[in-house]
């Protein structure tokens, strides 16, 4: 571990540039809202392309690109404070084979948006978001379904060659992409462990070759540090380790109360600090969403656990009458709850800097703003900049990797 992060040689604290090469229907509902109730439903990049055909789906997508991510933005993010913007994107913007209905065209885009990020003294994380037969099943991943990556040795070879183009472009801009995250969010639960560690083995060998400068991101695959004690490569340098934590998803964290999902940040700090003294660790996603009743964010078409209309484990809503009415508007929000958000910023900021760094997630959204970086600083939501926190008491005044956390909800 000899390199430090960036321009700045700091923590990382960044923000996802999600929804941009990598469509999500509730990150910009606008793009899906024409099949809303139709069948079949468009659900993601692969069946929005689809629908559309090529040309009409390039048309839209040109549009998107250009519009989306704008320079005012990332300048708003460098006056925000922020340092690093992580950049998902899909291996079809790499390769696109007969069958599949994904159009290409992103890479001057990319271009574009990096550039931009160091115009404005920012660092840039690229990100393999999506990669062949989808690494999860997630929307996000580019097709909705079930996972088939490992399936066929064709989805490996296609993969690496689009981390080997990534290592392209990361090598044109040597002082601005300083990571390449190689796969995201590869599932545990429908892959191999094994195998997962061997794609991580051979990018690791392809990209270097290629990007020798370049920091690799490998991601936990939704399992505990812990599980990655063991993965120590003989020869290998400037490795991070990519864990994502939200509130929302599980019912051990969606049923908190939100005193106890502040205290729930110090077993994350504790988490993070402890194994980043092996591998540098990194929270690449968070936000500050206590509910999932964004529209969407389980799926187009889909409802929340939050209200019960989506079914899950608790065959109802988290408790007798919760609604989804206000939850993602700051303009609902009263007193109280605005305190609240901003604890929780600074709580989840203090334990993930007790590892190497944060990225939120979203950079922005279309219209759920608890998941809206730009919007919750601007509105005094988030500390702007990050480290003028109101209720911790933040220092790095101890070791670099040894930060103390002394948050009034946790006690050490």
């Amino acid at each position: 571990m000899t390199k430090r992060f960036g321009k700045s040689g700091d923590v990382i604290r960044g923000v996802n540039l999600g929804g941009l090469f990598v469509l999500e229907p509730w990150i910009k509902p606008s793009l899906f809202k024409e099949w809303e109730g139709a069948n079949p439903q468009v659900v993601d990049e692969w069946t929005y392309c689809a629908a559309l055909g090529k040309k009409e789906c390039e048309n839209r997508l040109q549009k998107h690109w250009s519009t989306w991510v704008t320079e005012t933005d990332i300048a708003t993010l460098a006056m925000l404070g922020i340092n690093h913007v992580r950049i998902p994107i899909g291996y079809w913007a790499f390769t696109v084979k007969d069958g599949e209905p994904y159009v290409q065209g992103q890479i001057p885009y990319l271009k574009q948006v990096i550039e931009w990020a160091g115009k404005h003294n920012l660092n840039a994380v690229l990100d393999l978001h999506g990669v062949p037969g989808s690494q999860n099943g997630f929307d996000n991943s580019g097709k909705l379904g079930g996972i088939h990556w490992q399936e066929t040795q064709e989805n490996i070879e296609r993969s690496i060659y689009a981390v080997e183009e990534i290592a392209r472009i990361a090598a044109q801009y040597p002082d601005i992409v300083d990571a390449i995250q190689v796969v995201n969010e590869p599932a545990i639960w429908g892959l191999s462990k094994q195998g997962i560690i061997d794609y991580y083995k051979r990018a690791y060998t392809s990209f270097r070759q290629i990007a020798p400068h370049a920091i690799m991101v490998i991601h936990d695959a939704f399992v505990s540090p812990a599980e990655w004690n063991d993965f120590n490569v003989a020869g290998w340098e400037n490795v991070i380790l990519d864990t994502h934590t939200y509130h929302v998803f599980v019912r051990d964290r969606i049923t908190l109360s939100r005193d106890s999902h502040l205290r729930a940040t110090c077993q994350d700090a504790t988490n993070v600090r402890n194994f980043n003294g092996k591998l540098w660790t990194v929270t690449g996603e968070w936000s500050l969403a206590i509910t999932d009743c964004a529209k969407w964010l389980n799926g187009f078409g889909k409802g929340s656990r939050w209200d019960g209309s989506l079914p899950w484990e608790m065959n109802g809503p988290v408790y007798q009458g919760a609604t989804c009415s206000g939850q993602n508007s700051v303009a609902a929000w009263d007193s109280s709850t605005r305190v609240f958000f901003r604890q929780f910023a600074e709580a989840q900021m203090d334990a993930y800097e007790a590892g190497s760094g944060w990225f939120f997630w979203n950079f922005k959204t279309e219209d759920t703003d608890d998941w809206n970086y730009i919007k919750l600083a601007q509105n005094g939501l988030i500390p702007n900049p990050p480290t003028d926190r109101h209720y911790s008491r933040y220092s790095l005044d101890s070791s670099r990797w040894n930060i103390k956390i002394n948050s009034p909800w946790c006690h050490e």
